[in-house]
This record gives structure tokens, sequence and C-alpha cells, in this order.
């Protein structure tokens, strides 16, 4: 790799004249060279005629705008300074010639390159063609980014979320809470390095993250890489790296053959189908608003036995491509459509139907759909899919429809739901097990219950939770719009804050004011939207709340280690000054709490959860729980 600073040769002083003379120097002027820097300033973005003063605000534009992430596509590749600069490079040279710096599709104008411009699903397929050592030499003379984005690629972001912290969270003994700062400083700083950057254990993109880089497992072979030899330093690494996107890439495949084979249990179409509220509410949406569907072109994200197909065929869909990754659910799809008479048999070639029907079903992944159909970019006018799993995010089928948006949708098609809510509230006793051991046909059992609950508080419960056993407010924990959101919003951190529920706020005593209550966790539960900016004659809310018809859905239990007790703050109640917070003789009037979300990183339709807890008492006092971490898996 010697060619790596030729082109670097002109610019390079010879080593006589880099050396001091003794000439003098009185006359330089150092606001001259500022000056000069500030004319590296104007860096052009990579796609488009935007013009930034630093790298950083433009990357951050590439990653908003043009679905260009360079730090994420530096870390999870482990580029080097080298790589990166050819990454650079590449990417100026393939827009150029108004091609897909990802999957080198070639457009017919930069317009066209805008619009076809999507997220690099997969990096772990990711070949890399900027190796090539003429990308070290600028496509664009002057660049400045060139010279600017090396101080970028150094630091790391200031800005850590809680999300990129959780495998931190569940080596952390205990994290205190006893003001904002403090928080802000356990929850973000857990690890800092001697040279001051901060380690960043990512959840979500930790894909080539080897625990012993000398050690690789490939299909069952132990790589090992050769530490005496310096002269093949580039290419072993180069060759760890590919080995373990490799070892990386057998886990993905056999996660998902495991995920979509089971879905080939009719018993689970069943219990999603007889799901009332959720078959009526996508049957209403499809079905009541006609100027939606008729005479659309529809994609339906994992169909199944291919209903919510049924029913946009119902509604006058004038083609219906019904995708279905479960080799034995598209066979099924496939009869169940053609027995109802609205399957398309056309020929692939000459696209002449022999019959009148609109679903063609497709077996496959979404993400490989284009090696399976000849599908135009931007020609699907409506986006349909049944994607949400427990906790609103379980099995992580989101971001395949975020997927199918960005490549097949139409600029101003729909998606079908479009927003997504989440909400979290206390729940009581009556949700925990204790009360069913308490009395087993006269006998007290109650020991049982209470080591169920003391279990309970590391593994996440999905159950129904009744109504009358929340026992504080309910708050939105997040909220999606699926139009426009990315799909790196999935994993986040939010901060709530719950109070009492009271019976009857408006008719209440001093004796309701002063009850004491105890909260034994949270419950987790979402809403998606059909609304109006697409459903024009008849929006529908789809809600899996404890106060509305219960769903296959349930709620998501979190249990709390032990549980707070809390009364309202409007009853000012003589208390303990010397009692802990949350205790009966020094009940809570707040409960703080920061919720993370972030898909595992063993398991990528898994789901980590990370869960926070700090109560304030009647005086400002303030008492603190260790992190709580929940595999929803």
């Amino acid at each position: 790799m010697a060619k790596k600073d030729e082109w670097l040769g002109d610019v390079q002083l010879d080593e006589d004249e880099g050396e001091d003379d003794g000439q003098d120097w009185g006359d330089w002027n150092a606001d001259q060279e500022e000056e000069g820097d500030d004319l590296d300033s104007n860096i052009l973005c990579l796609f488009c005629c935007s013009i930034f003063n630093s790298s950083s605000a433009l990357f951050h534009h590439c990653r908003s705008i043009h679905y260009f992430d360079f730090r994420a596509i530096t870390k999870t590749l482990a580029l080097d300074f080298y790589a990166s600069f050819n990454l650079i490079n590449y990417v100026r040279s393939q827009v150029a010639e108004n091609r897909c710096w990802s999957c080198r599709h070639t457009c017919q104008s930069k317009q066209d390159l805008q619009n076809h411009l999507h997220e690099t699903f997969s990096l772990e397929d990711t070949i890399f063609p900027w190796a090539d050592d003429k990308y070290l030499k600028p496509f664009m003379q002057e660049d400045p980014l060139l010279y600017s984005f090396g101080e970028d690629y150094e630091s790391e972001d200031e800005d850590t979320t809680a999300v990129n912290k959780i495998s931190d969270l569940v080596n952390c003994e205990r994290i205190c809470m006893e003001d904002d700062s403090s928080l802000e400083e356990h929850l973000y700083d857990f690890n800092t390095q001697e040279d001051g950057r901060k380690e960043i254990a990512s959840t979500s993109n930790c894909c080539l993250n080897v625990a012993n880089p000398s050690e690789v497992m490939v299909d069952g072979v132990d790589v090992k890489e050769d530490c005496c030899s310096s002269h093949g330093k580039s290419k072993d690494k180069h060759w760890e790296i590919c080995s373990a996107k490799a070892a990386v890439t057998n886990e993905i495949k056999n996660v998902n053959k495991n995920y979509f084979g089971s879905y080939s249990s009719f018993a689970i179409h069943r219990e999603m189908i007889s799901d009332k509220v959720r078959t009526d509410a996508y049957r209403q949406a499809i079905l009541n608003n006609p100027s939606l569907l008729h005479g659309a072109a529809v994609l339906d994200v994992g169909c199944g036995t291919g209903i919510l197909s049924l029913f946009a065929a119902q509604a006058g869909a004038s083609s219906v491509i019904a995708v279905e990754a479960s080799e034995k659910m598209a066979s099924v799809a496939t009869e169940i459509a053609k027995n109802n008479g609205l399957l398309w048999s056309g020929s692939p070639n000459n696209r002449i139907s022999q019959c009148t029907g609109v679903i063609r079903v497709v077996q496959g992944m979404v993400e490989e759909l284009d090696n399976s159909i000849d599908i135009q970019p931007h020609s699907i006018d409506v986006l349909l899919s049944e994607w949400m799993g427990y906790c609103l995010l379980y099995e992580s089928m989101l971001s395949s429809v975020l997927f199918v948006r960005d490549l097949w949708l139409k600029p101003g098609g729909a998606i079908i739901p479009d927003t997504a809510t989440m909400f979290v509230a206390g729940f009581g006793r009556g949700g925990t097990s204790i009360p069913f051991w308490e009395n087993v046909y006269g006998f007290n059992m109650s020991c049982i219950g209470k080591e169920l609950v003391e279990d309970a508080a590391g593994v996440p419960f999905v159950d129904v939770v009744d109504s009358q056993d929340i026992v504080t407010n309910t708050v939105v924990l997040q909220s999606f719009d699926l139009l426009k959101m990315m799909p790196d919003e999935m994993d986040f951190s939010s901060r709530i804050e719950l109070e009492p529920q009271l019976d009857n706020p408006t008719n209440c005593t001093r004796d309701s004011f002063s009850k004491t209550t105890w909260c034994y966790g949270v419950v987790l539960w979402f809403e998606t939207g059909f609304t109006s900016r697409f459903c024009k004659e008849m929006p529908i809310v789809l809600s899996t709340s404890p106060y509305a018809p219960k769903t296959h859905w349930s709620q998501t239990i979190l249990t709390f280690k032990e549980p707070i007790a809390i009364a309202s703050a409007l009853a000012k109640p003589d208390f303990d000054r010397l009692a802990a917070v949350g205790t009966e003789s020094c009940p809570a009037v707040k409960i703080h709490s920061r919720i993370s979300i972030a898909r595992a990183a063993s398991q990528h339709r898994c789901i980590d959860i990370s869960l926070e807890i700090a109560v304030i008492g009647p005086d400002g006092l303030k008492r603190s729980w260790p992190a709580q971490i929940f595999n929803l898996a």
C-alpha cells in the first residue's frame, strides 16, 4: 500500500525545505491563515448542491436527507482513515455518474438519483468497491471535506443516546438518580477512556463487534490472525472484518429462518384473524375509504394468509403484491386468493391476465423482492402491513416497512397504518399474581406470589392488565410517523413522569387524596392510527390499551425490584422524614423514569428495554434504584 501517499507528493515538503533555516517569521500573519481556513469551510454536499461550513453538519445533512450515514458506515465496517478517505471519493464519483453508491443502480438524471437514494439495509452484504487505490486520488480537486472529515472521524458523538448504552447498563451494578444531572451523567458517561473519548457499545449497529478479533468463527472454522506479520496487517484486518461479517450474516439468516418458520403454524394466523379489534380495524380502514384503495397499486408486507390483500382487492385495488417470507404461508395465500377468484395469473412476460384477479403472491423477504419480481421504483400507491409486535417493536418488522417505503412508495403515496404511539402507566397490586395466590381454595399461598413478583423484576411479561389496576396517570412514551421516520428512530430513550391517579379528580375528599397506593411496575401498550391524512372518509384507531377491548398483543409488563408507595401531592400528608421515600411511612408523590428501547444486538428481532426509576417525596427528597434490563424475546 505504498501508493497511499503518492497523490500528496506535490504538497509535501522536501526534508531540506522543511528545515528551519533561521529565516525571519515575524511577518507571519495568523489572521491570514485563519481566513484561508475559512475558505475551506465551504464544503459541498456529497449528493446535492448544498454547502456546509463543517463536515459534521454535512454528514448530519447526508444522514437525514440522503440516507447516507457516514459515521455508522465507518464504524460498522471498521473503516480506518484511508478507507474512509476512499469512501468519500468513491461516493462523489458515483454521484457524478448518476449512480447509487449503495446498490450501484444508474439513474437517468440527478433528480432521479435524488429520488432513488435509500438506506443501506444490510451492511453485512456490502462489498468494498472503494478499496481500489484509485479512490485515494481526490475526485474533486481541492475538496475541503477530505481535509476536515478526519477531525470528525476521530471524535465521538458528545450526544450519545441511552439506546447505545444498554449493554453498559447490563454491567452497571447501580445507577444513582439523586438529581437530573446525576441521571444524565450515569446514563451517558459510564465509561471514559484515558484519552477522554467515550466508549460506545451500540446495541443496534454492533454487527462487527468481535470479542476477540484474533479468533473469528466462520461456519464453524476458527480463523486466526497472524499477529506477528506486519506486512499483511492491512489484508489480515480486511479478512478479519469479512470473517466477522460472514459469521453475523449467518446468524441473521438463522434468526430470520426461525422467525418466518414460526409463522407456518396456522394457530398463529387463527389467533390474529380472530382478534376482532385488529382485523376489524384494518377491514374498516380498507373498505370504508374508497378514495384510498380504488384503482390503487398496493403492496402488502408480510401478508400471512393474505387477509389484508383480500380486503384490498375487495376495495377495488387495481393490483396487489402480497409479499410473504414463509414459503408455506406464501403457498397457502396463493391458494386462498385463487379459491376466491382474486389471484392474478397473467404471464410475467406479456402481462396478459387470464382472470379478473388482482393479487400476486411473492414468496421472500421484501429486502430481496427485486430478485423475484419486476417492480419499478416508486410505483406503489398504498403500502399496507400489519407489522406490529408485542410492545409495538418486537419482531423488528417495521424496518422492512420503511425499506419498502423508501424504495417503492410513490411520492405522496399512503402507508396504512401511518402512525404509531406507545404509552406507559403504573400498575398496582392487582396487576400481579399476588391476589391469586392469597386464596387458593381457601388456603394462603401468598409466599408463591411474592416470589413470582421478585422474579418478574428481570423478565418482561406479555399479559392483559385490567384498567382498574392502573394506579397512575398515562403518558406518551414515544410517537412515530411512518411516512417520515428514519429506521434508527426505532431505538430511542424517553423520560416520563408518573403521578398517582385519583379515582374521581373532580369530586375528591381529603381521604382520597391521602390514600396510599402501591405501584408494582409500569405497563406499556400502543395505538396505531389510520389517520385522516390517508383515510379521509373514515379514520380508524387500533388500540391495545387496558381501557380498550383486549387484543392478542395484550400489554407489556415491567415489574419494579420492589413496590413503591405513592400518594397525591395535594394531600400534604404527614410523613416520616427519616423513612425512605417510596415506603408506606413516606410515600412518593411522583415517579421519574427513563425508558430506553433498542433492537437487541444478539437477536435482531428481539428488543432490549432498560428501566430507570427515581421517586420524589413530599418534601422533595429523592430516591433511586439500580437500572433494570429486560429482554423481550
